[in-house]
């Protein structure tokens, strides 16, 4: 198991889906920077279910301490900014971003990365979930961005496929 380094999105479906406790199961650590924190924060604040991060004793909030990555992830949000920068710092680690911006840079720069799917495909196999297409219906339904030729790619990697 690695160290996890979670944006945003992910957290917000895991724990949409009712699935955040995948997280310490799938990771050595967990940590997130603290604009994820103030991201989640505003968002409940707006009335979306969202988790309060400073209550989970099993996620630690970690702050960039170099902005030596700041030039190379220009067009990010704030919180993909600083997950790559924290990736940066923590070699090992896997990034946990859904953003396909922050993908590519991540694997331009050789990061190690996952996403929502990924820790999805990674629970079936590790037992924690019995599958994944209900799962992926219910993030279409909370409006995640899923491409039909996903989906099924997904499916047939969960060997859940028609």
């Amino acid at each position: 198991m690695s160290d996890l380094i979670c944006d945003t999105s992910p957290i917000q479906y895991l724990y949409q889906l009712g699935l955040l406790e995948i997280l310490p199961a799938l990771g050595e650590r967990i940590f997130v920077p603290p604009v994820v924190v103030e991201e989640l924060a505003a968002g409940r604040s707006l009335g979306i279910s969202l988790p309060d991060i400073e209550t989970l004793n099993w996620m630690t909030i970690q702050c960039p301490t170099s902005e030596i990555a700041l030039p190379l992830v220009a067009h990010l949000g704030p919180g993909e900014t600083e997950v790559l920068m924290l990736m940066l710092e923590m070699p090992g680690a896997v990034a946990v971003l859904d953003d396909r911006v922050a993908r590519q840079i991540a694997e331009t720069l050789d990061l190690r990365f996952t996403g929502t799917l990924g820790l999805l495909l990674d629970a079936k196999n590790a037992g924690l979930v019995t599958g994944v297409r209900p799962l992926l219906d219910r993030l279409n339904a909370l409006q995640f961005r899923l491409a039909h030729h996903t989906y099924e790619i997904i499916l047939r990697l969960a060997d859940e496929a028609s």
